[in-house]
């Protein structure tokens, strides 16, 4: 016997879009259910014309309807959204951009626009990754420990803010530019993790020539704009120093956790304080420090410490906090952040992997905080 208009409903309520992650039947991509005998006709409304995904959801639909009994054939249809439509989609995911209007910038807000992780019962743990200068390799510590972290079972997203310097991307493998649906970012995923930078708005050889108020907006647009999904972890690559993008991440989040990035050398660790120092002037908690090029292991498993010791260790300790992890000098670390593909995908078990897979066990577990969300209680 065959099913009615409203089980085939039914069965295709669990199947989400790939890319929003909600069902497509409570987004309203399902239309025009028709049976006759053992076939079903359906339509499903694409939120954006030449949709990237649009065969993942075939796949999807299809597996949904034919594993129903009584169904022999599915007659599939795609559409696309009108603007209204796709207005309603926003409104469903990340509420009406106006309702916000009158917001105190005080309270992690900027000209009314609300930041959806400053809010009291944001889940969301955002991590800030620091470094006092250039070159220390603060983005490919960025990138492997996001993707430590989504190995971990949770749900991951970068924010790329060295908007002069851009790597993220390319680091990991990053094919495709953001989806927009009415004015809404929907970030790409690569190893796991959703991604925002302004490589997908600049081109590689195009300097970014922007003074504090436009890097201030475009910080913002990349917190409001973007349909994140109440991630557990936000990684926020930050630019080296301590200039205007560092400080409005300040105020964008205010719980934020700052981590330091430096190499062993003296020299390096003591440009690296000051990261840690305009943190406590902006009031955000300095969590921990990572040493990256800790040394290099030659074949013959003779360490070389190349960059010089202690840097990292004598750092931790002048700010009171721990050293989570060092990191070495490994000639794949490099090559991965070239080719996309991060070492802790490319080399699971080798040694600087395995530094990440710890770091992220101890940034989840040891360094998690003790408050909780309480729903009647805010803050507990």
């Amino acid at each position: 016997m065959a099913p009615t208009p409203e089980q085939v409903i039914d069965a295709l309520r669990p199947v989400q879009d790939p890319e929003l992650h909600r069902s497509i039947v409570d987004l309203g991509m399902v239309r025009d259910v028709v049976i006759d005998g053992g076939t079903v006709a359906l339509e499903v409304t694409l939120t954006i014309e030449g949709c990237p995904l649009r065969a993942e959801i075939d796949s999807r639909v299809r597996s949904a309807v034919t594993a129903l009994d009584g169904i022999e054939m599915l007659d599939l249809r795609f559409g696309v959204m009108t603007d209204e439509q796709r207005a309603g989609v926003r409104e469903q995911l990340i509420g009406d951009p106006a309702a916000t209007a009158g917001s105190s910038p005080a309270h992690g807000h900027s000209e009314g626009r609300e930041i959806p992780f400053a809010r009291p019962d944001s889940t969301t743990r955002a991590l800030l990754i620091a470094s006092g200068k250039g070159g220390v390799g603060k983005s490919s510590v960025t990138a492997n420990l996001a993707v430590a972290l989504s190995n971990r079972g949770k749900s991951v997203a970068v924010v790329d803010a060295d908007v002069w310097g851009f790597s993220i991307p390319r680091m990991l493998g990053v094919e495709r530019a953001p989806v927009v649906i009415d004015d809404m970012l929907v970030p790409p995923e690569s190893h796991g993790v959703n991604v925002i930078s302004m490589g997908f708005f600049a081109r590689e050889d195009q300097p970014v020539i922007w003074r504090g108020p436009m890097l201030h907006k475009a910080l913002e647009q990349f917190l409001t704009d973007v349909y994140w999904d109440e991630p557990d972890y936000l990684l926020v690559d930050l630019p080296p120093g301590t200039g205007d993008i560092s400080i409005s991440l300040a105020q964008f989040l205010p719980r934020g956790e700052v981590f330091v990035v430096t190499t062993p050398q003296p020299a390096a660790q003591r440009v690296a304080q000051r990261a840690a120092f305009m943190a406590e002037k902006v009031r955000l908690e300095v969590k921990g420090i990572i040493e990256n090029m800790a040394w290099f292991a030659g074949d013959d498993g003779t360490r070389y410490e190349i960059f010089g010791s202690g840097g990292g260790r004598e750092l931790a300790e002048r700010l009171d906090v721990p050293l989570i992890g060092q990191v070495p000098l490994v000639p794949a670390l490099r090559e991965g952040a070239d080719t996309g593909v991060p070492i802790v995908v490319s080399d699971p078990s080798g040694e600087a992997a395995t530094v990440f897979t710890a770091m992220a066990e101890t940034i989840d577990v040891e360094l998690a905080p003790t408050r909780r969300f309480h729903p009647e209680l805010k803050i507990v």
